[in-house]
């Protein structure tokens, strides 16, 4: 034992806890190294015969990299190239503590054998470990640290005499003052960059370097563009006193001139700082944490209604608006968190013979352009290629990055489904041994055990329904008459958890990734397909475990009892929505599936209308089916999907059964319970959709829940069938984003949309990581399973489920670009289509228009750059838009062409113009219809 310290630390009872630490140090450490005589080990990791051949370095050699080599070269050291490694442990732990997403990458590295990187614990080794002196910084100990470990290897490995033909160890750094003492020590160290670029065989990685500050000054311009960042500490004074404020910097997607910066604050007090104009935007980048200083309020603004693409030219831009639509106007002063990650886009080639530096344009409209060197610039040409960003000087434009890698050829479907998951940071790697070493091993049963501690419900008649196609199936239910003439309604839910044991890496990779993401025709799963598709799916004619959720129910679907058990069941059958319907409608079946789904489906009519009638919402989107192509997996046709009454009487009961645990798990655990809140919107919210009702002369009520609700219920228009839908539509948008919370920090428990007092996921556990969590609880309240420390922590708990809360609004917005991907490639292989649709909202130049047989929407605008702009009057208050002698409202009818604009690889658009009403110089003639090939025809 080197050492013991001993200090108090308070705990968070308010009460004070003695903490002893011990520091042990030893000899025994191995080095990982084969050549090594002295180290017995069996198994060593780094090798002689594997090392990179260098013109600079011509003997073998290990190397180490120092910190921020490793922080800001990761992308060099992942590339299979670089090989025989050694991080130290002082390196590692810095890294850890600087950058989350770069200590993962280093820690994959290590796990990959093949790349023979070893973890020395120089810091509890007898020989390497050092005291920091007086006056040393932490920053000046740990290199010290790292040049004590690197002469340690130098002499342990017997090589510093061993001439230019033996093993060498030798210090990768960019801090020359760190190089100048490692060398006057006798060490072998070079620049990153010099090592790199002396890998003759190995060119490509030179693409990969970060941009060191000697580089970024060579391709900076000696003009000052922008204002010099606050140092950290000064932002921190500032904030305290109220000068600057803190938050998120969010880019504007249609002007690179704009952003707003959301401080966070508390219930309504947040708030959203207007920046315009390049020099107060300040080289913050989109999610970057920023500090912010408020203009005067005479220097206040409106947020434009141009829309702006970056063309390097124009840098300031003026609009004039009414005093009463100004916002909070500020300026960017400092970074306090870079929310950088790797970029997907496309190389600008430069028109400069042989040049090597290029501009890149990032797929993600909010980011700016970078400006990257390579040498590869003509294979490049077309392809989805990744960029990190390494720094912004003042006096650049555009930020200095690197190349990462090459995706694939742009438009590509493969290409552009990895760029979209890339894009939305939806985890999609394969999953790792480490994880797949916790899975069930193959054949599997049910043991004695098992059934020992679950309730036997296989005799049950037990059927699931879902979506044709689905093999991830969680949920399935029952019903029967009871001998009182009551019901029994079960609703069995695959028991996940019975699989993914808290804190092991299956369980932390399920946690991490969060959801499963649905893309058209593919899958991400949360948990691997052995459990998602095979033995936690409830696929009918097979035993499952099962978590159950029993009522006993009256004829008014009044709950009498309710229980929850562990279980085992045998689905009776795996039925579509569609096959569950004919079903019910066939009066000559009487059988017991059929007896039980008819059950269901009366009671689930019961609990909808008496949902309702307590102010439920009830509201539209449409969802859009692609048929896919089987030799393709192109999408040959686009409908919206239609919903049946079976599709009702599922989700009513996974409703219930939610409503249910959520009240069970509250009440056993009221301080670290994982809800689910809907939040009510603010009034401001529903500006859109009253000035739409009323625009057809209808009243929309929306002091609460239920007066909205009822307002809909009884919003219709003579002659206008699709009028409700298209106003249930709107007041979706209306609608707040639902979260996943930790009862024990918060106190507003109410779904709005549900007007459910309390609520949580219960029931997709193989696609939903909230659900495990909810089982756990679930679990642990009715006996059925032990509790763990991280279950019983408020703190970890809403940790867990702000990520959730990530991962899921990630997902959906992955899922749309899939959705949007799949709907160009329909509109290329069809040409322009004539499709009728209606006005859904009116701005200053332009009409967004739905188009119900798709789904789809799409803007007509009036003012292009190629034609002479019409005569264009936009009254806000209507909201109308009068274009030439035509004024078009919200639900106007109108027809449009429908078609792919291409002309912008990267960026492709579905593009409407109008056809009806026919304004001259704007409506175009509507494309002669083409006769189906043969193939449609078969398709059809």
């Amino acid at each position: 034992m080197l050492k013991s310290k001993t200090f108090v630390k308070k705990t968070r009872s308010g009460g004070v806890m003695k903490v002893v630490r011990e520091h042990y140090l030893r000899d025994d450490i191995w080095c990982g190294s084969e050549t090594c005589t002295e180290c017995k080990q069996d198994s060593p990791v780094l090798q002689k015969d594997v090392c990179v051949e260098s013109n600079l370095c011509s003997y073998p050699h290990y190397l180490v990299p120092d910190t921020n080599v490793v922080l800001h070269q990761i992308d060099v050291l992942e590339n299979p190239v670089i090989r025989n490694v050694i991080i130290l442990q002082t390196v590692l732990q810095e890294v850890r503590h600087r950058s989350a997403p770069v200590h993962k990458r280093l820690k994959d590295i290590i796990h990959e054998k093949e790349k023979h990187f070893y973890t020395f614990t120089n810091e509890h080794h007898r020989e390497t470990f050092i005291e920091r002196q007086p006056g040393e910084s932490a920053n000046d100990r740990n290199d010290r640290a790292i040049r004590v470990a690197v002469k340690w290897y130098s002499k342990h490995l017997k090589t510093l005499e061993s001439g230019p033909d033996g093993l060498k160890v030798v210090l990768l750094t960019n801090d020359l003052g760190n190089k100048q003492k490692a060398e006057e020590n006798g060490m072998v160290a070079f620049k990153f960059e010099e090592y790199i670029k002396s890998l003759l065989a190995n060119p490509e990685l030179v693409d990969l370097l970060a941009l060191s500050n000697d580089d970024k000054n060579e391709i900076t311009s000696s003009k000052v563009l922008f204002p010099e960042h606050l140092p950290l500490s000064r932002i921190q004074v500032g904030i305290k006193s109220g000068s600057y404020l803190q938050g998120t910097f969010r880019a504007s997607r249609d002007n690179y001139l704009e952003a707003t910066v959301f401080v966070q604050g508390d219930g309504e007090d947040s708030t959203e700082v207007l920046i315009q104009g390049l020099q107060n935007l300040n080289r913050a980048v989109h999610q970057d944490v920023v500090a912010v200083q408020l203009l005067p309020r005479n220097q206040w603004l409106a947020p434009s209604s141009v829309v702006l693409q970056d063309d390097g030219v124009c840098d300031i831009f003026f609009f004039f608006t009414e005093k009463k639509f100004w916002k909070p106007t500020g300026k960017v002063v400092g970074i306090i968190k870079r929310n950088w990650r790797p970029f997907c886009g496309m190389l600008n080639v430069s028109q400069i013979k042989e040049s090597t530096r290029h501009l890149f344009t990032p797929a993600d409209r909010r980011v700016p352009r970078i400006r990257i060197e390579t040498r590869q610039a003509s294979t490049l040409a077309g392809q989805r290629i990744m960029v990190a960003i390494d720094g912004w000087p003042k006096n650049s434009r555009y930020p200095n990055g690197h190349f990462v890698r090459s995706l694939g050829g742009a438009g590509e479907k493969e290409t552009e489904q990895e760029v979209l998951l890339l894009e939305h940071d939806v985890p999609h790697q394969a999953f790792s041994q480490a994880v797949l070493s916790f899975l069930p091993k193959m054949p599997w049963a049910i043991t004695p055990e098992d059934m020992a501690k679950r309730e036997d419900l296989r005799h049950l008649t037990v059927c699931s329904v879902d979506p044709p196609g689905c093999t991830d199936i969680d949920d399935a239910l029952h019903c029967r008459e009871l001998e009182n003439g009551n019901f029994e309604v079960g609703v069995h839910i695959a028991d996940v958890s019975h699989f993914i044991r808290p804190g092991n890496a299956l369980d932390k990779e399920a946690a991490n990734r969060g959801t499963t993401v649905y893309l058209c025709g593919k899958r991400i799963d949360m948990v691997p397909e052995l459990l998602s598709s095979n033995l936690c799916s409830l696929r009918s004619n097979v035993e499952r475990l099962a978590f159950s959720c029993i009522w006993e129910i009256n004829h008014k679907a009044e709950i009498l009892k309710t229980r929850f058990t562990k279980s085992v069941i045998n689905s009776k059958a795996s039925l579509t929505y569609a096959e569950a319907q004919m079903r019910i409608d066939d009066t000559n079946k009487t059988d017991d599936i059929t007896q039980s789904l008819r059950g269901l489906n009366k009671l689930a009519k019961i609990l909808k209308r008496q949902r309702i009638e307590n102010g439920a919402l009830t509201l539209s989107s449409l969802e859009v089916r692609f048929h896919m192509d089987s030799e393709t997996h192109d999408p040959i046709d686009l409908q919206t999907k239609e919903l049946m009454e079976t599709n009702s009487m599922v989700e009513e009961f996974m409703l219930l059964a939610n409503i249910s645990v959520a009240q069970k798990i509250y009440d056993e655990f009221s301080e670290c319970a994982l809800l689910r809140k809907h939040p009510a919107p603010p009034p401001s919210n529903y500006d859109v959709l009253i000035k739409a009702a009323k625009s057809k002369n209808v009243e929309i009520h929306v002091d609460s829940a239920k007066a909205l609700a009822d307002s809909l219920d009884g919003a219709k228009v003579e002659s206008f069938s699709y009028f409700n839908t298209l106003l249930r539509i709107l007041a979706t948008r209306c609608m707040m984003q639902a979260v996943y919370f930790c009862s024990g920090m918060d106190s507003d428990f109410h779904h709005y949309g549900l007007a459910s007092p309390i609520y949580t996921h219960f029931t997709s556990p193989i696609r939903r990581y909230s659900d495990i969590i909810v089982h756990r609880l679930l679990a642990v309240a009715i006996g059925a399973d032990s509790t763990y420390p991280d279950l019983m922590d408020k703190h970890k708990q809403s940790a867990l489920c702000n990520n959730l809360n990530y991962r899921h609004k990630m997902a959906q917005y992955a899922q749309r670009a899939s959705v949007t991907f799949h709907t160009q490639l329909f509109f290329k292989s069809r040409g322009m289509l004539n499709e009728e649709g209606f006005v859904l909202f009116v701005r200053k130049n332009a009409i967004i228009v739905l188009i119900p047989k798709f789904g789809l929407e799409g803007t007509v605008f009036f003012d292009t750059k190629d034609k002479v702009s019409p005569s264009l009057v936009y009254d806000e208050e209507g909201p109308t838009l009068k274009v030439e002698q035509h004024t078009f409202h919200i639900f106007d009818r109108v027809k449009v062409t429908i078609g792919l604009d291409d002309s912008n690889i990267q960026h492709q658009k579905i593009r409407m113009a109008l056809t009806e009403p026919s304004i001259p110089g704007v409506s175009v003639p509507a494309p002669e219809a083409e006769p189906p090939t043969k193939k449609q025809k078969l398709d059809r």
